[in-house]
């Protein structure tokens, strides 16, 4: 028996369908996709419609995935690839990788480990668009806001796919400068009495480095509080203070290692919704980390 679309769908508001999944808001959609933010709605409204169904719920916070638009998310992708397929098919070969990926990753991760090396991987998939998307709070994969997460927090459960990668280390470094004017005479000293220190605010007192600091400091406050690893960087080059920070970023700028193991090493964690996982956009992405994490191991560590 053949199956048969509904009579008023039109395939196009696919893309609107999975615009407004990946990026969460009706206006980002809209952006993306180079249209009004109306026609974005309408043409929303008219595949549900179409479908007799609600795909997403609508809060402050944007657009949310119900369980049926869930559902649909899979099918829509794979007409999306067969979208691609069928508009290249004259000139493509078939091993070749299309479309759009979203990772989700730390600052420092994507400035210092996953950028430099981007020309590896555009030059083996030319058409293969990859969003970069940074922050220190994690994403949720099941409402779609990126198909890979490459982060130092284990993922949620869930109809998620997590492996691990490999450990990032992290040391208490300072400027040279600042260690030239430590106030104590041993350059390694380890009474931090009279030294000033970059931390992080409130909202990230959950992090590694935020509870040594707070373990070390016993209610001394910090000289400076940021909400960025770019930000105590900065404030560590300009000698303002000592900082928890990445071994492997650190050693670049050529900052001092005060203390080299403070306990804060975090493990490295990609996650890809499990839907994902065959697909070979994503795959070639994933397979590019897999790589980039094992082959640079032993500066990440250290």
């Amino acid at each position: 028996m053949e199956i048969c679309p509904p009579p008023s769908l039109n395939w196009d508001d696919t893309r609107i369908f999975l615009a407004i999944a990946r990026e969460g808001t009706l206006s980002r959609a809209a952006k993306r996709l180079n249209l009004g933010i109306a026609t974005t709605s309408r043409r929303l409204e008219r595949l549900e419609s179409a479908l007799q169904t609600r795909l997403f719920t609508r809060d402050q916070q944007g657009y949310t995935l119900t369980d049926e638009g869930r559902d649909l998310i899979s099918p829509a992708e794979a007409l999306e690839q067969a979208g691609f397929a069928f508009g290249g098919a004259t000139y493509r070969n078939n091993d070749e990788v299309m479309g759009h990926v979203r990772l989700a990753t730390a600052q420092g991760l994507a400035d210092h480990l996953i950028i430099p090396a981007m020309p590896k991987l555009i030059a083996a998939h030319p058409n293969l668009t990859v969003e970069i998307v940074t922050g220190v709070s994690t994403v949720n994969l099941h409402r779609r806001d990126a198909d890979i997460a490459l982060r130092m927090v284990r993922p949620e459960r869930g109809n998620v796919s997590i492996r691990r990668l490999g450990t990032l280390g992290f040391g208490l470094y300072a400027s040279q400068d600042y260690v030239n004017n430590r106030k104590s005479s041993d350059t390694t000293s380890l009474s931090f009495e009279h030294d000033d220190f970059i931390g992080w605010s409130e909202m990230q007192q959950n992090l590694p480095a935020a509870q040594w600091l707070t373990k070390m400091l016993r209610g001394k406050p910090c000289r400076l509080i940021t909400t960025s690893l770019s930000a105590q960087m900065s404030a560590v080059e300009a000698g303002i203070g000592m900082a928890i920070l990445p071994h492997f970023i650190s050693k670049k700028k050529n900052l001092v290692c005060v203390q080299g193991d403070v306990g804060c090493d975090q493990t490295i964690w990609l996650a890809i919704h499990s839907d994902l996982a065959h697909s070979r956009r994503v795959r070639a992405v994933v397979d590019f980390l897999d790589m980039l994490v094992s082959e640079n191991q032993p500066s990440l560590s250290r």
